[in-house]
């Protein structure tokens, strides 16, 4: 049976995240878990997260799991959520500066004060929070079924600027055009929720669920 490790790592919604994998796969063990050894042999691994880049990290040492995620990345189909996208590059600004993973080049900025609205004129509000249109910038497995300007929800005040553009899987836009998904070899990450963004959100960890880790 194919089993599913959803990192516990003490941050984020992780429920609800399991839930929707179990809704979505059917006969599957999906698991939470902190343990080294149930993440490594797991055949696919999830990786969700919200909060500070820096608590993140702190964390993600303190437990061991650093070096964990490292490693699950290199062997099997791994999906990064929201934190868990941020914390796969090389460093954040939060928190004054936090060196981070390092598994995909680039680094995390903050969104920039005063950006408009350009339909109204307002200050748009950081964080950046509801529902955006997601524009694939290519085809991938895990966009299959997925419509383009498909809607996802948001909640972040830091987006990642990838060292290597080619592994932007897609952008949205709030102020600024900013990635909001990145795809290398069996690593694919998200800024947005997909286990909060309804149909389309299902549908694209139901892909993952399918995925060989191949492109």
């Amino acid at each position: 049976m194919t089993t599913v490790a959803v990192i516990d790592y003490g941050m984020g919604n992780l429920r609800s995240v399991a839930k929707a994998l179990e809704h979505v796969a059917g006969s599957v063990t999906v698991e939470v878990t902190s343990s080294a050894e149930r993440i490594l042999n797991a055949d696919r691994v999830v990786f969700p997260g919200q909060g500070a880049a820096r608590d993140c990290m702190a964390e993600l040492v303190r437990l061991g799991l650093d070096a964990v995620v490292k490693e699950a990345v290199k062997t099997r189909p791994f999906l990064g959520i929201c934190m868990g996208l941020q914390v796969l590059l090389d460093f954040s600004e939060e928190g004054g500066g936090t060196p981070c993973l390092g598994v995909l080049p680039g680094k995390v900025r903050r969104f920039p004060n005063g950006m408009i609205d350009p339909q109204n004129g307002d200050t748009l509000k950081i964080p950046h929070m509801g529902w955006n249109q997601v524009r694939q910038s290519g085809s991938h497995p895990l966009w299959q079924g997925i419509a383009q300007d498909s809607r996802f929800y948001f909640v972040h005040s830091y987006h990642v600027v990838p060292a290597e553009p080619a592994q932007s899987a897609a952008v949205s836009h709030y102020g600024i055009e900013f990635v909001c998904a990145l795809a290398r070899g069996n690593v694919f990450a998200v800024q947005f929720h997909p286990e909060k963004s309804q149909r389309a959100g299902l549908a694209l960890l139901a892909n993952f669920m399918r995925w060989d880790g191949r492109t």
